[in-house]
């Protein structure tokens, strides 16, 4: 049983000025404004935010900096940005709009010594390596890159080893076969690195219920979880409005949601962050109230 304290985060995929949700990080849904989720988990208890521009690197653009310099202006919990992060100018715009860590994958991968010029002029505390794992037809696990599309032939754990040497603060691995599937955390993928990292790890990629959250804090004792759909469905499922003043995105996916069917999206049993601390605090897992 762990005794430290788990941080709870939900993820928030932004496509343009949409918050979206796929599949395995394919077939994005948009799903309303990023700014109404994230004040609403801001209300609930979440530790902390993370928001991923999950096309930046795809199109070689940031365009994440003004909706994070609206969110920072009402919520007062950390913030964690990535996507389309190249350069430490890009760090410090982040930075200045409100970012409290900034998260990296692609940029890493491709200019590893960025992780030690960061941690260098910001501090390590602000570098999250961001990890997108998939087990290849060899067995292993496979480092990916722009949002789950892109093959690097480098290996998970080495690459996880290395960013804790350059520097980085902390590390969040996605495995990316379990993203917005439902099916659970792949407990052995995390657990190994959990296991072998002198830095925090958190798990992403495949939340679909309580349980599940429960059995990767206790199986693999990382530091935080993050989730999204088992959180962005709980809270459209809640929302008191008629859907046709959701503004964006489509209507008849976002009635079928806001009509309890959520068969089609692999998430069994949404949950809201204050439930499911009070879930994990009848466990004996520890998490900020």
């Amino acid at each position: 049983m762990p005794s430290k304290c788990i941080r709870i985060i939900p993820r928030l995929d932004i496509k343009g000025p949409n918050l979206v949700k796929g599949i395995q990080m394919e077939g994005l849904r948009v799903l309303g404004k990023p700014e109404d989720f994230a004040y609403q988990y801001y209300l609930d208890g979440a530790d902390e935010l993370l928001f991923i521009d999950v096309v930046a690197s795809l199109y070689g653009r940031n365009n994440i900096v003004e909706i994070v310099e609206r969110i920072a202006e009402r919520i007062f919990i950390p913030l964690t940005v990535g996507g389309g992060i190249r350069t430490l100018k890009d760090f410090y715009s982040v930075l200045r709009a409100g970012a409290d860590k900034v998260a990296l994958n692609t940029a890493a991968i491709n200019n590893p010594s960025i992780i030690r010029d960061a941690a260098k002029n910001f501090g390590s505390q602000c570098v999250v390596i961001s990890i997108e794992a998939k087990k290849n037809d060899e067995g292993y696990y496979e480092a990916y890159t722009d949002n789950g599309r892109e093959r690097t032939g480098v290996d998970v754990f080495e690459w996880a080893k290395r960013v804790c040497d350059l520097g980085a603060g902390e590390i969040m691995v996605t495995a990316v076969d379990r993203d917005g599937t439902g099916q659970g955390y792949d407990t052995r993928l995390v657990e190994k690195l959990s296991k072998n990292l002198p830095i925090p790890v958190i798990a992403a990629g495949g939340a679909g219920k309580p349980e599940h959250i429960v059995d990767v804090i206790n199986t693999a004792n990382v530091d935080a979880i993050a989730a999204a759909s088992i959180f962005h469905y709980y809270y459209v499922l809640s929302i008191n409005k008629e859907t046709k003043e959701f503004e964006e995105g489509n209507l008849s996916f976002l009635t079928s949601i806001k009509k309890g069917d959520l068969s089609h999206l692999l998430i069994p049993e949404p949950v809201g962050i204050k439930n499911l601390k009070d879930i994990l605090k009848k466990v004996n897992i520890y998490c900020r109230v």
